[in-house]
């Protein structure tokens, strides 16, 4: 079987199926920002904002890019939130009371968090 193949290249080639080794270093590079990819978003928290008394529990909040906020109603009211920035926004449908919106911030920056209901809500939300 070695004898049909005329380099020590060609039978290292047949070994790992055919595959050069720039496409098994193109592979493994792949490989390894795949992986990167995979613990960044496992890595990612969530957060709790609770909706109550027509209001934003709290007034600011400070979470790393690619986490999740969960808006959750804890008020007899309904809430619509939204956010509106040039390269970030959202706008949610209505949440009655007991519903939970979750919101991924994918983008770094500050961002104003506001209710379409109650105008004086307003959360900052600054994502690093």
């Amino acid at each position: 079987m070695m004898g049909q193949f005329s380099s020590l290249a060609e039978r290292r080639a047949a070994a790992l199926g055919g595959l050069s080794l720039v496409k098994l270093l193109f592979l493994g590079a792949a490989l390894v920002a795949f992986g990167h990819v995979a613990a960044v978003a496992l890595a990612s928290e969530t957060h709790r904002v609770s909706q109550k008394n027509r209001a934003f529990a709290v007034k600011e909040i400070v979470v790393a890019a690619g986490d999740v906020v969960e808006f959750t109603n804890d008020d007899e009211f309904i809430h619509q939130i939204y956010a509106k920035a040039s390269d970030f926004d959202f706008d949610t449908d209505e949440s009655l009371p007991g519903d939970t919106i979750p919101i991924t911030f994918t983008k770094s920056g500050v961002f104003e968090v506001h209710c379409h209901i109650h105008p004086k809500m307003i959360l900052v939300v600054t994502v690093q």
